[in-house]
């Protein structure tokens, strides 16, 4: 639902990959969007409206993104297509954060497009670790890359995890990206993708900008 840039990008994604995709949109105008290659359906409607759905398909659909510019409009035909309709795979673009987190403990997936493009920047302009990468939508959690010291080389990840009561999602490395075991040893230039409580947040960026404490 939605035929705006985002809406016709993801449209035309889809399309390329093989998949029936069917978009809807109020405004016709907005299908201009829409590469003249694209196969799929083009339905004229409001996108929460059950007749404007049936067109489309949606008794057939795997999944239904909403992601008009209208955070009421978005929600509703997502509870619609999830609720009505029985689709397993729905998803909002939401703009307001703190309602984005509601529907997300409500059980609907959102997209808080505000939020993340401000944290996706930031990632950019300051040091590493002090934007987080993702935050679970209780607050509890969080995954963040932090700066890491030197001085770490050589610590497996299981000896990290222990002293720092964090896990390792994955590490940066190169152009790659890998699972760690608890044996995979951390390297020059790693970049470390950590989970850990939010609470302990600033002491674990703390301790990896320094050498790790010496047992005794």
């Amino acid at each position: 639902m939605g035929c705006g840039r985002v809406g016709a990008s993801m449209a035309s994604q889809l399309d390329r990959m093989g998949h029936s995709v069917a978009i809807i949109d109020r405004n016709s105008d907005a299908f201009r969007r829409l590469p003249t290659t694209f196969n799929g359906r083009k339905v004229k409607g409001i996108g929460f409206d059950r007749d404007a759905l049936e067109q489309a398909g949606i008794d057939e659909a795997y999944a239904f993104a909403a992601v008009s510019n209208g955070d009421n409009s978005n929600i509703i035909a997502a509870r619609v297509a999830r609720e009505l309709f029985g689709v397993e795979h729905v998803v909002a673009r939401i703009y307001d954060a703190t309602r984005a987190d509601v529907y997300e403990r409500l059980g609907i997936p959102t997209v808080a497009t505000v939020r993340q493009t401000a944290e996706h920047m930031m990632r950019h302009l300051l040091p590493g670790g002090t934007a987080r990468e993702f935050m679970d939508p209780s607050g509890a959690v969080g995954l963040v890359q932090p700066d890491v010291s030197a001085a770490w080389v050589g610590t497996t990840v299981g000896a990290l995890e222990e002293r720092l009561g964090v896990r390792v999602a994955w590490l940066s490395r190169g152009s790659g990206a890998v699972i760690p075991q608890a044996g995979t040893i951390i390297q020059e230039h790693d970049r470390l993708h950590l989970a850990a409580a939010t609470e302990q947040l600033a002491a674990v960026r703390r301790a990896l900008s320094r050498p790790p404490a010496q047992e005794v």
